[in-house]
């Protein structure tokens, strides 16, 4: 159990509430400051030290929480619990979609599974922590970001950074669904752009002298989808799919983007080193080009994870709940900071369902035991 006192799920969802109702689409960054302002002014008013890293190229601002060293019994390195507080859904959402309400055992709203209850209950067990005067193990970094959603062009550095200097990681991204699970290893992430150049001509006039770039493109993306290795943990996926102009008309233009999954770091070499080689001009007389590679390296299940895992589980069990593990196909910010070799353990948010979909929700009565165990593991991880 924490020394924390946590309150009620229902107290809980009083404040998350104002959290889901505050949209924060990625490609709105002062919607996403100004929901950082108000994790600011809550956390520097019970004493962490705050920093605000502005943002950059049409993405929002990162904030950095830091506990000050009087909190804690060790200056060694400290725990990072690491969210995001960017969302898929864009303005409106709220009054044409998804509206926050409380059916039975379910919290819908946008963005409240994936992930503000998660990114929330990080930073309430850290507001609480310092409010309460707990004393913890090791200091605590608290990071929020604004860009995951669409693969943390900005915020990864920052990422990284905070982990190299961490003891180990907490992720709160949403629990598995089903079973509840919290996550010890993801697959890895990479994204191709395709490019075929070929040579237009009148498809019934002069026939021969074209080049179809649709043609080339259609043998490629059969041998994309061979790739797929589903016993192994490797997966491509291709689309969109663009190309041509008229149906009388060769067309000298056509392309597609990939998505691959793969659940090693050798997997998604031989991937990307196979994808690229099949660049380059083509017998037909087409020329493909490809861009692209890993974006998200996997994380992969180590000893540091499964401690990590042990540690939580047992505190689970002291708010009455399990907590099985998972290997997850998607990626999140865990990606990075396991790929540098600390310990990282994932989907320690609440448990719910929808993630990206329009019936998003959150089982909230467990808003509290799901804070308590990630609260303790900030207090007791050493």
């Amino acid at each position: 159990m924490p020394a924390t006192r946590i309150g009620s799920s229902q107290q809980l969802l009083e404040e998350l509430r104002a959290w889901v109702e505050h949209e924060t689409p990625t490609t709105d960054p002062a919607a996403i400051d100004s929901l950082m302002d108000k994790a600011e002014a809550e956390l520097r008013a019970v004493g962490a030290v705050v920093e605000r890293i502005p943002g950059r190229d049409g993405f929002g601002g990162q904030l950095v929480a830091r506990t000050p060293p009087s909190s804690a019994l060790s200056n060694g390195a400290p725990v990072l619990v690491s969210g995001h507080m960017d969302t898929v859904w864009d303005h409106g959402t709220l009054e044409k979609v998804n509206a926050f309400r409380v059916e039975g055992d379910k919290a819908y709203g946008p963005g409240i599974y994936d992930m503000k209850a998660g990114s929330f209950a990080a930073f309430y067990s850290m507001r609480e922590i310092l409010r309460q005067g707990i004393k913890t193990r090791r200091p605590i970094t608290l990071l929020l970001t604004s860009d995951e959603e669409v693969g943390s062009p900005t915020s990864r550095a920052l990422i990284e950074a905070e982990a190299k200097r961490a003891c180990a990681v907490l992720i709160p991204e949403p629990a598995g669904n089903p079973g509840k699970a919290c996550v010890t290893a993801r697959k890895g992430v990479g994204r191709f752009v395709v490019k075929i150049t070929g040579q237009a001509a009148h498809a019934g006039g002069n026939w021969e002298e074209g080049a179809s770039a649709v043609v080339s493109l259609a043998r490629l993306i059969t041998q994309l989808h061979a790739l797929v290795d589903l016993p192994g943990g490797t997966t491509t996926n291709v689309a969109p799919i663009w190309g041509g102009t008229r149906p009388n008309v060769i067309p000298n233009e056509a392309g597609c983007e990939v998505d691959f999954r793969v659940a090693t770091v050798a997997d998604g070499e031989r991937i990307v080193a196979t994808v690229m080689a099949m660049a380059g001009k083509q017998p037909d007389g087409t020329t493909i080009t490809i861009t692209g590679g890993m974006n998200r390296p996997p994380m992969e299940e180590g000893p540091g994870a499964l401690a990590l895992y042990a540690k939580a589980k047992a505190a689970a069990a002291g708010q009455g709940y399990d907590l099985p593990k998972q290997h997850r196909g998607g990626g999140s910010d865990g990606n990075f900071t396991a790929a540098l070799g600390i310990p990282t353990l994932d989907g320690l948010g609440c448990s719910g369902a929808g993630a990206h979909a329009e019936f998003e929700h959150i089982l909230w009565e467990e808003l509290s035991a799901r804070t308590a165990v990630l609260c303790e593991l900030l207090e007791t991880l050493e």
